[in-house]
């Protein structure tokens, strides 16, 4: 029985060692794997990066419509304010 021992080990660790090692082809699909979710998630990234420079000039746009209202309505009001004075004196 002790003399099996030695010999059963060594298989075992034969066996342990060819089924733990990944070989070229495993790692070249696994780089390729990598590659293209590498890929995918620079994809993901431009479009969110080309959504937000679109939403950016959106919100620049919207702010400039609201600045010109601003400017027409407080020169509405001073036109009102004159006519309401110029109406008093007579």
């Amino acid at each position: 029985m002790l003399k099996f021992v030695p010999k059963i080990s060594m298989l075992v660790l034969t066996a342990a060692l060819a089924g733990g090692c990944a070989t070229n082809a495993d790692l070249d699909a696994l780089r390729a794997d990598m590659d293209a979710q590498n890929a995918k998630t620079n994809d993901t990234a431009n479009q969110a990066l080309d959504a937000a420079n679109r939403a950016e000039a959106k919100a620049s746009d919207a702010e400039n419509a609201a600045l010109r209202a601003a400017r027409a309505a407080e020169e509405a009001n001073s036109k009102l304010d004159r006519m309401f004075k110029h109406s008093m004196m007579k």
